[in-house]
């Protein structure tokens, strides 16, 4: 892993528009996916981020759109946020004050474990581990700054 960017904003680093490239990979069949999109981070009265996901992903041949929404709350601590679905449950906390920051979510038997880590002002990844008696799945997404 290169050099980690330390963000003390972790909203104010996040919105406008970001480049999304995502691989999914079942490892237990070993079949790969692909999602290529966007995602914009825009400004929720009241404080916080809306995120909207928009792109096309790519199964075992097949392509269909696909999209998702998550609000990014103001945290806990300063410069941190709260990560919730679309309809306001929880889903994972995000301090990225070091430059990188580890979070679970577990779902029913699931456990997602996500990774995430800022290379510089416009670039960063995540990566989720999702593993239980359903799932045995690993995700990678880069986002790159549109416009940088």
């Amino acid at each position: 892993m290169g050099e980690l960017w330390p963000v003390p904003d972790v909203l104010a680093y996040l919105a406008g528009r970001w480049r999304t490239e995502r691989t999914v990979r079942d490892l237990a069949s070993g079949a790969e996916g692909r999602f290529e999109g966007a995602t914009a981070f825009e400004a929720l009265t009241g404080g916080g981020l809306l995120s909207r996901e928009a792109g096309a992903f790519t199964w075992q041949g097949v392509t269909r759109p696909a999209e998702r929404t998550l609000r990014y709350e103001p945290g806990a601590g300063p410069g941190t946020a709260d990560v919730r679905f679309a309809d306001g449950r929880p889903f994972h906390s995000l301090d990225l004050a070091s430059g990188r920051h580890v979070a679970d979510h577990p779902c029913a038997a699931d456990l997602y474990r996500g990774e995430f880590t800022v290379r510089d002002a416009d670039n960063w990844r995540t990566v989720w581990r999702v593993g239980g008696p359903a799932k045995d799945l690993l995700l990678i997404t880069d986002y790159s700054r549109e416009g940088a």
